[in-house]
């Protein structure tokens, strides 16, 4: 079940709390991407928090938002980049597709393997997918204060098994989210102490959130291959007159 679009806005927007998970978010997206220049990035579910980077430089960045949860307007100020699309069926041609996000897509979808699908199919050859989940064994995953607490969260092993399965080869791992899910300001003055030591912690310890960078994979035609030889023509006639008497 797709959480509300109005509900992801006032998280991330207008709390304390959403704005520090999506500074935390968006600085440990950025170890990994750096940049896009040139690229097409694409965001799904509620990935807009994290783009507003690659606004400048990239060739496209558009933000795919599913039907059951509803769509808004982004980024403010801009020309507007949001989609509103069926979950299963985005409206992006194959193979298109450099840099793919999904944040608060895949745990709340009730599709996810048609979803993995349509991800494979938009990236495009050397792209790169992010998801971002939230972790099972975390503590936001406990507590519904936080959209992290809806839908399924999963554990590293999980997500990469199942990614596995959608022809996605996992590359490299990160955790997020290590500050408390709380708006206590005793815990809201240590967020940045728990984040900054939380990059140090292993990914099997990861906090809230966890990332999974992955790459498409193609694999060859299955069974044997089967050589056929090239048939030649037969010319009737060939040869015929090359060996015939010539006349004195």
């Amino acid at each position: 079940m797709h959480l509300d679009v109005q509900d992801l806005r006032n998280f991330y927007y207008r709390s304390a709390l959403g704005r520090a998970a999506q500074l935390a978010l968006r600085s440990r997206m950025l170890e990994l991407w750096p940049e896009a220049k040139g690229q097409t990035v694409v965001g799904f579910g509620f990935a807009a928090p994290l783009l507003r980077p690659y606004l400048a430089d990239a060739r496209r960045v558009l933000t795919l938002m599913p039907g059951p949860q509803g769509v808004m307007p982004w980024p403010a100020g801009m020309a507007n980049t949001s989609v509103l699309t069926e979950e299963t069926l985005w409206p992006i041609e194959t193979g298109h597709v450099d840099r793919l996000v999904l944040l608060h897509g895949l745990e709340t979808s009730e599709r996810q393997g048609d979803l993995l699908e349509e991800c494979w199919r938009v990236l495009g050859p050397g792209g790169r997918a992010l998801f971002i989940v939230p972790n099972r064994a975390g503590l936001w995953a406990r507590r519904d204060i936080t959209p992290f607490g809806y839908g399924r969260p999963y554990s590293p092993g999980q997500l990469e098994t199942q990614l596995r399965k959608h022809q996605f080869l996992p590359e490299r791992q990160l955790g997020a989210l290590y500050q408390m899910p709380s708006t206590r300001r005793v815990w809201m003055r240590s967020g940045k102490l728990f984040e900054k030591i939380g990059r140090h912690v292993p990914t099997m310890m990861a906090g809230g959130a966890f990332m999974v960078e992955v790459t498409k994979l193609v694999y060859p035609p299955k069974g044997k291959v089967s050589r056929v030889p090239k048939r030649r023509s037969i010319r009737v006639l060939e040869g015929v007159g090359a060996n015939a008497p010539t006349a004195v």
